[in-house]
């Protein structure tokens, strides 16, 4: 596989995941929760606590991927053994916001929280990576998509 791929991939969960989806809820969602009622023991810091855990694995891959460049094994190992947990993460992490948080959301924010919410998030974007950037990200989706064989 061309570390192009990997860069990319990394800049993708660094730049998307983290800095807009979770830098929303973490700047905005979270601190809204709390405000309403929601404890930060419990969904919140299991997704603080991912969060953390998933920029672990992307610095690892991330800086694994060099080494990779260069045919290093120790570091091909490292690519796919944080590739592997990020990947196992995520999955993890996506079924609790989509069964757990999300759901939680709903139920404690009213129309006119959820209305100001989708306005702070759209600012985040704005902010944390710029105009523009959140629809090349999307498009990077396909790239990466082709160039690893999985897209339908």
């Amino acid at each position: 596989m061309p570390a192009d791929v990997f860069e990319r991939s990394a800049d993708f969960i660094r730049g998307f995941a983290d800095k807009c989806h979770h830098a929303k809820e973490e700047k905005n969602l979270f601190p809204l929760l709390e405000q309403r009622g929601i404890p930060r023991q419990g969904p919140i810091d299991v997704m603080l606590a991912e969060h953390a855990e998933g920029r672990r694995y992307a610095g690892g891959f991330a800086n694994a991927i060099n080494g990779y460049e260069r045919g290093d094994e120790a570091a091909r190992q490292a690519v796919i053994d944080n590739a592997k947990a990020y990947i196992g993460l995520l999955r993890a992490h996506i079924l609790k916001e989509d069964h757990v948080l999300f759901p939680m959301a709903d139920r404690a924010l009213s129309d006119t929280d959820q209305s100001d919410l989708a306005e702070r998030f759209e600012q985040v974007e704005a902010e944390e990576i710029g105009e523009g950037v959140h629809e090349r990200y999307h498009g990077m989706i396909g790239e990466l998509e082709r160039a690893l064989g999985i897209a339908g």
